[in-house]
């Protein structure tokens, strides 16, 4: 299918269509492939731009996914957030139930979103060292805005301090991103992995298993806060 030809962008409005429409190149690319196997021609050759026209809008493949992050963040603590207000009213008659249900919450909306996930655990590690000091400061000042809400709203649900949550907060979103990569979905290694008797112990299924990490980590702080 023959690919679009974009002609540079003369306004704002034309820059933010170019960019929205990389932006989503990207993200199909990557929940496609996996963030690791997308390149920039990759991307480049499925807006129909040539990959040196691309750095009039990103500086670099990493800056694209970084700004993938930055809304990755902001729509997993908004539904986050929603479904942790809703376990306060559901559950007031049951405090303890709230730490697994509340564990759950967190698990549940993050394995519900395999491209963040797999964000989580390339950001620290490439992403944001390829990219200059402004673009990490504008995807930091979301990210902590972000940890900070949820947090919150955790703290609203559970007997939690701001600290607490803060740390509930980034343990599930780095072992989301660790846990995901573990679990290799749709690879040749996944494959390799099911079909090996001996391996059969890391195939990892990611919701459960980082459920059952919060459920812990929640319990212990409530164990430690009545010491």
């Amino acid at each position: 299918m023959t690919q679009p030809k974009f002609e540079r962008a003369r306004s704002a409005e034309a820059k933010r269509i170019r960019e929205t429409a990389i932006l989503e190149a990207a993200a199909r690319l990557a929940t496609e492939h996996g963030v690791r196997a997308v390149t920039l021609t990759d991307i480049a050759a499925a807006v129909g731009m040539h990959k040196s026209a691309m750095l009039r809008y990103f500086e670099t493949r990493e800056e694209i996914f970084l700004r993938l992050a930055a809304s990755g963040w902001q729509e997993w603590s908004r539904e986050a957030r929603e479904r942790l207000g809703r376990l306060t009213e559901e559950s007031a008659d049951d405090p303890e139930g709230r730490f697994a249900a509340a564990a759950g919450v967190l698990a549940g909306t993050l394995a519900a979103r395999p491209l963040f996930c797999d964000l989580l655990a390339h950001t620290p590690l490439n992403l944001e060292r390829g990219v200059s000091f402004d673009a990490v400061r504008a995807f930091k000042v979301i990210a902590v805005a972000e940890v900070a809400a949820v947090a919150a709203a955790l703290g609203e649900a559970l007997p939690l301090t701001p600290h607490q949550g803060g740390d509930t907060v980034a343990t599930a979103t780095a072992m989301a991103g660790a846990l995901w990569q573990m679990a290799a979905p749709g690879t040749e290694l996944r494959r390799f992995y099911q079909s090996t008797p001996e391996l059969a112990h890391a195939v990892v299924d990611v919701e459960p298993r980082l459920t059952g990490i919060l459920t812990a980590l929640l319990r212990g702080y409530a164990v430690h806060a009545e010491a």
